[in-house]
């Protein structure tokens, strides 16, 4: 379910503008992130951190950080276009020294690019939401970027235009097309397939550098 939860419509300028409004009046980062698809995607996620020996992460698309409560990093960061969100996770988390959270901008990003190395980096539930083509090419762009080993994406995987907020993308496409440097080394289908509650069309997909 793509992450719809309030009774009333937020008007649609552009995503950044949607998530922010979204979360500062109160609203969550949605259905995937509670219930019996964050317990799955916990699973899917914690496993690969041990499986792959990751001790450091960062997330292109924190949300609320519900999800994240469930998720086992050495070290985290979790970056998000909205600052309501990025302040909630601050508070939710304040005594976790693992964790960090910032405001995802391009100086934020350059700046960790120099600064931090990471095992892991993560897109979960984000992808579909970038509905503007040079929002969705420069996220992909950072994602890759920022991990030095591995990349895993918990998204839809083909071309169609859902709603004012919701664009799916092969984005697999793009990640062939462009980071000829990362290879598909798995896909994990979610065992909840469909469009009505606590269901997804987003599977998970785990990239490793050549």
């Amino acid at each position: 379910m793509f992450r719809a939860f309030s009774k009333k419509d937020i008007p649609f300028d552009t995503s950044k503008h949607y998530w922010e409004e979204r979360y500062k009046s109160g609203g969550n980062s949605g259905d995937g992130s509670y219930g019996r698809l964050a317990t799955f995607k916990a699973e899917i996620i914690n496993n690969a951190i041990n499986e792959y020996s990751i001790k450091s992460a960062i997330e292109l698309g924190c949300g609320d950080g519900n999800q994240l409560k469930q998720l086992l990093y050495p070290s985290y960061i979790g970056l998000d276009i909205s600052e309501s969100v990025i302040a909630r996770c601050n508070k939710i988390f304040s005594q976790d020294k693992s964790k960090r959270f910032m405001i995802n901008s391009e100086e934020v990003v350059e700046q960790l690019i120099r600064t931090e190395q990471f095992d892991l980096a993560l897109s979960i539930d984000v992808i579909y939401h970038l509905v503007e083509f040079e929002v969705f090419e420069t996220y992909l762009k950072n994602l890759f970027t920022l991990s030095d080993k591995f990349v895993i994406i918990y998204s839809t995987d083909f071309d169609k235009k859902e709603a004012a907020h919701v664009i799916h993308r092969k984005f697999t496409d793009w990640v062939a097309s462009h980071r000829l440097d990362w290879e598909l080394i798995s896909e994990i289908l979610n065992p909840y397939p469909g469009v009505g509650e606590q269901e997804s069309l987003a599977n998970f997909y785990v990239f490793k550098k050549k």
